[in-house]
Formats: structure tokens, sequence, C-alpha cells
């Protein structure tokens, strides 16, 4: 799907009081941007941020930073926290393949992927969220007790998912392929946008837990 460019995106990105401008400086020392020292979580790909925003305004006791490569799809998160401002939650405008060079070594206590591009051919395996390659990077930067919570309606890529964690020395802790009838994982679940699209166009939603 190509995204359409919004004229002043990127301006409004880098004017903003809830964007980091310059994260490889706060590695390591992501707590002092906050109010409160916390335990970080962090999404990766948060499109036009309703998770990870109703996620912090359930957990003032957590901070929070959404990351999301496209800067048209990150100023409608902006917008929002205009309208809402929430203390413990910071945007970062990145590619996810930079992270370790902006957390580091046992900074992240939590990740969250949720329904993350599939990249559908064979030969763009490795750019998934969930490749081998990727759970190397979270590897680094993830605290040892830390997990990775992964949601998504693409059949295939849930799949592709499932046979990666082993294959990247982690181990599945929990996964069904059909949250929204699973008491126990979707107790206290926050919807995405595509979350609800899906789910109401009659798509069986898939999330796993992993953790090293």
């Amino acid at each position: 799907m190509r995204l359409r460019n919004i004229p002043g995106a990127d301006e409004a990105i880098a004017s903003s009081e809830y964007t980091i401008k310059e994260p490889e400086t706060l590695k390591g020392n992501w707590k002092s941007i906050f109010p409160k020292a916390q335990p970080l979580h962090i999404e990766i790909g948060m499109g036009k941020g309703r998770f990870i925003m109703e996620m912090a305004s359930l957990h003032p006791e957590i901070n929070y930073i959404g990351i999301e490569r496209y800067s048209s799809v990150l100023l409608r998160a902006l917008q929002k926290m205009e309208q809402n401002p929430l203390p413990n939650l910071k945007f970062m405008c990145i590619d996810a393949a930079d992270i370790e060079e902006i957390f580091a070594p046992d900074e992240v206590d939590r990740i969250y992927l949720n329904f993350s591009d599939p990249w559908p051919k064979d030969r763009h395996a490795k750019r998934r969220l969930t490749s081998r390659q990727f759970f190397a990077r979270y590897d680094k930067v993830l605290k040892k007790d830390g997990r990775l919570e992964f949601k998504t309606d693409n059949q295939d890529l849930f799949t592709f998912s499932l046979e990666e964690i082993p294959q990247a020395g982690w181990h599945l802790d929990a996964c069904t392929r059909d949250l929204h009838h699973d008491a126990i994982l979707n107790e206290g679940n926050v919807m995405t946008e595509y979350e609800e699209k899906f789910s109401s166009m009659g798509n069986p939603i898939c999330k796993l837990i992993a953790s090293r």
C-alpha cells in the first residue's frame, strides 16, 4: 500500500514536543525524558497511535515510546496527542532496524508489534518485524525477563512468526489464532485501528507472546 505524503508532516514532527528528535543521544538514559523513572514499553510500527495512547492512559505507571517509520502516519498520532497529552508517552520517527543504536542493553521491558507489514515476498522475509534478524535486534535491547507481544490478522505472517521464534533462540509463551474468543489472552486486550477494522470484517485476530 502506497502511503500518501502529507505536506508539512516532517516539519510538524520536528517541532512537536511529543517527538524525540535525536534518539541516539538518549541511549541508556531514556528514563530522563519522562517525569518518573518507570518501566519502558515500546511499540514498533505504532501507526496512528490508538493502541499505545490507550495503553499509556490505562497504565500511568509505565513509560511508553511509539515508533513509526512514516511521517504522514505519525502526524495523525501527534494530532491526537495535542488533544489529549499523556506525560508517559513519546514518539519517534525512525526505522525499526536502528533500535540497537537507540536503546541500550536491558533498557526495554516490553515490545509490542501490531499488524506489522507482512512483506509477502519470500525475498523480503528478513524485513518482517518477526524475522529472526529482528528478534536478534530485540534481544540486544530487551531486559532478560522482558517479552514481546505480536498481533496480526495475517495467517501466513503468523505462521512464519511461530517458526522464527525457535530459530531465533526464543521460546513461545502463549499463542492463539482467535484472540477475541480466547478468554485468557483477550483479557484486558486493547485494540488497534486495524484490529477493529479486520475483526469487524470477520477476520480472526492472531496473537503470540514470546520471551528468551
